[in-house]
């Protein structure tokens, strides 16, 4: 398997790396509401919470063939969310980025919810503040 995607243009060969389209996923599915971060899999049991710009590509195992990309995402939901719905979305943003920014044709994007967080209310009752 190749590590990049080759595109022989007329001026040149331009090469995308896995962990390029794997950072494209990542980003376009943290875009969507209700996703809290990325999961480093079951295997790491870790959660990492994306903020900032570091190791974007956790939680995303891409396969990329001659002209097409299959993408494994490993995520953290929100509690209350519909996991389907909050699925349907992400699978429909990570196809459409990685297609447009790559030229790569997305043949299935995989969702795996690995945990879900429960945001504790940090503001104080109305009930106290008054």
């Amino acid at each position: 398997m190749e590590e990049s995607v080759k595109k022989e243009m007329d001026l040149g060969i331009v090469r995308i790396s896995d962990e390029v389209v794997g950072v494209i996923a990542a980003l376009a599915t943290t875009e969507i509401n209700g996703i809290v971060g990325m999961s480093a899999g079951p295997v790491g049991g870790i959660t990492q919470i994306l903020a900032g710009k570091k190791n974007l590509s956790k939680g995303v195992k891409v396969t990329v063939g001659e002209n097409s990309a299959t993408i494994d995402l490993h995520v953290v939901v929100e509690y209350g969310v519909k996991i389907p719905d909050t699925a349907l979305k992400v699978q429909e943003n990570v196809k459409k980025a990685v297609e447009t920014m790559t030229g790569l044709t997305v043949s299935a994007v995989n969702i795996h919810v690995q945990n879900v967080i429960i945001h504790k209310n940090e503001e104080p009752d109305a009930v106290e503040n008054a």
